[in-house]
């Protein structure tokens, strides 16, 4: 059985804290939508299935292998784990993963459409458009293909009539993505209701998100002035 170290327990303690931001953002509800990080070499802790964030703690958090089966922990993981390790093993740069249930996202992810790259901080981020992953049953490993795929080097995708899958360095920045994924997904529904938005061209898409990865990103971590 794994044994749970202090950075293993602060990892967990952050999960807990970013379910409680989710819900006050209103980016999920109830015990829908989980939250994971990675903590180890295919090691990772993850919100455990029907549990709500309100009423999470930290001994609630379950950690699982790169197979999903659960190391430590009382409660069954996400029915989505397989989803989580298959975006870590496709981005291993990738430390934290968010999966909302937020309401624009999730109506363009009914309608099958993807987010367009019409909106600063969404390219910036994201790079361009939000691809929508083909549609596949909840929980399966199938779903969890087509969002890899669909990812295509981006930092968050739609899943159809289902919801959105953001990835981040730290948790801190898996959430800015989610928040702001949902905020471009309100406005691409709202351009949509008044005849359309006009995209940002290419070539200033690929300079805001060079600028993005390169110093803002460092800047809102703290790790440039």
């Amino acid at each position: 059985m794994y044994s749970l170290q202090d950075k293993d327990k602060l990892a967990c303690s952050k999960i807990v804290a970013t379910g409680k931001l989710l819900t006050e953002k209103h980016l999920v509800a109830g015990s829908w939508g989980n939250i994971s990080c990675k903590i180890g070499e295919s090691i990772y802790a993850v919100t455990p299935s029907g549990k709500g964030y309100t009423s999470l703690t930290d001994e609630d958090i379950v950690i699982i292998d790169q197979q999903c089966d659960t190391v430590w922990g009382r409660h069954v993981p996400s029915s989505e784990s397989k989803l989580h390790v298959a975006v870590y093993s496709a981005y291993p740069e990738a430390q934290a993963i968010i999966h909302t249930h937020s309401i624009y996202a999730s109506a363009l992810a009914a309608m099958r459409k993807p987010i367009p790259p019409i909106i600063e901080d969404i390219v910036q981020i994201i790079g361009g458009s939000v691809n929508c992953a083909e549609y596949a049953l909840p929980g399966t490993q199938q779903l969890a293909a087509n969002a890899v795929s669909a990812l295509a080097g981006r930092k968050a995708v739609l899943l159809a009539n289902h919801g959105a899958v953001c990835w981040g360095k730290s948790l801190e920045d898996a959430l800015i993505v989610a928040e702001v994924l949902e905020k471009a997904a309100q406005i691409a529904v709202i351009c949509q209701s008044c005849g359309g938005a006009v995209e940002l061209p290419a070539d200033d898409v690929a300079v805001m998100h060079e600028f993005y990865n390169k110093h803002y990103s460092k800047r809102q971590m703290g790790e440039e002035g």
